[in-house]
C-alpha cells in the first residue's frame, strides 16, 4: 500500500452547495462528513466545537486510491 492510500488527517472543513459539509483532507482530496440518521451517524459535524475536535482525525480516501486529482492547490 502506499502512502497516498493511507488514511488521509482532516485538516479543515467547508459547507457544499447543498449546505453539506465535506472534510478537507491532507492528500487534497474533500470528503463529504453528513450526519444523516439512520444511515449516517456524525453528530459531531454539526457543531462549530465537534468539527474542531475532529481536525487530525484520519479518514479513508477513495480519491487517493483512485489515482483521483486534488481537490484543492497544495499549500505553499
Amino acid at each position: 500500500m502506499n502512502d497516498a492510500a493511507l488514511p488521509q488527517p482532516i485538516v479543515g472543513y467547508h459547507l457544499d452547495e447543498e449546505g453539506h459539509w465535506v472534510a478537507r483532507l491532507a492528500c487534497g482530496h474533500n470528503q463529504h462528513v453528513r450526519h444523516d440518521p439512520p444511515w449516517i451517524e456524525r453528530p459531531w459535524v454539526t457543531t462549530e466545537a465537534g468539527r474542531q475536535a475532529h481536525l487530525g482525525h484520519r479518514l479513508p480516501c477513495k480519491k487517493c486510491l483512485q489515482g483521483a486529482t486534488r481537490d484543492w492547490p497544495a499549500p505553499t
